[in-house]
């Protein structure tokens, strides 16, 4: 079997199924984690798929980051542990605190369904290893609370510090402005996706999982899913190929 990695469902979470699959074809074993428990079941990653955890009630993410799941998720993290966070996920991982920055509604105040173009700006992480830079990648984004926030400063040390992981480009790959199509929700600096300080967990808006396969539309998303798997099972088997 292959390298085992967690995916955790919350009650309304509803892209664990996606994820899954995403992480079998894939070569992972994929272990789904219940919200209620505590064990995280040895596994050597954690995905936090997309959905609506709790309905979204009150805000995307609040209640779920008290989970009892999310402090061993937490735990995790702090030793080292590779995490990832799609669409809710990361809002989840930005309401624990895991990553920076905040989701607020889209500018447009109505939910967004619909394929977009993100690029990587980094190819030394777990999540980005298998990514060619700057290639936009087709995938879906699904969320009406997925403007990426935070003050200039913070702004301005993401980018120092290489914590920004993914923006939102068009079909040629120039960056997206705030009111730009391509920008599906007004993200500032067209952020689609962060990295925390250490580098090891990492939130993305837009669905890799949705686009793993070529009948799905794109396959642009697999290069993600490949990337956690095989940098999981280097951290527990020593090196793979790419």
């Amino acid at each position: 079997m292959g390298v085992r990695v967690g995916v955790v469902v919350f009650p309304g979470s509803n892209c664990d199924r996606d994820t899954v699959h995403a992480l079998a074809l894939a070569g992972a074993e994929p272990v789904v984690l219940w919200h209620e428990q505590a064990s995280l079941e040895g596994v050597a990653a954690v995905v936090l798929p997309g959905g609506f955890a709790y309905g979204d009630y009150v805000r995307a993410g609040v209640i779920a980051r008290f989970s009892p799941v999310m402090r061993s998720v937490a735990a995790f993290a702090a030793e080292g542990g590779s995490v990832l966070g799609i669409c809710n996920g990361l809002q989840v991982l930005a309401e624990a605190g895991l990553v920076p920055g905040a989701l607020l509604r889209n500018r447009s105040l109505r939910f967004v369904g619909r394929e977009v173009a993100i690029a990587a700006l980094r190819d030394d992480t777990p999540f980005t290893r298998g990514v060619p830079l700057g290639t936009p990648l087709r995938m879906p984004v699904a969320h009406g609370e997925g403007c990426y926030f935070a003050d200039e400063a913070t702004l301005d040390q993401l980018e120092r510090d290489g914590q920004v992981l993914f923006r939102y480009v068009d079909a040629d790959g120039a960056v997206a402005g705030p009111s730009d199509p391509a920008n599906p929700n007004g993200s500032l600096r067209a952020i689609a996706g962060v990295l925390n300080a250490a580098g090891n967990v990492a939130g993305l808006m837009p669905h890799p999982e949705r686009a793993a396969e070529a009948i799905l539309g794109s396959d642009d998303g697999m290069g993600i899913i490949r990337s956690l798997v095989d940098s999981a099972a280097a951290a527990a088997h020593g090196p793979v190929a790419l």
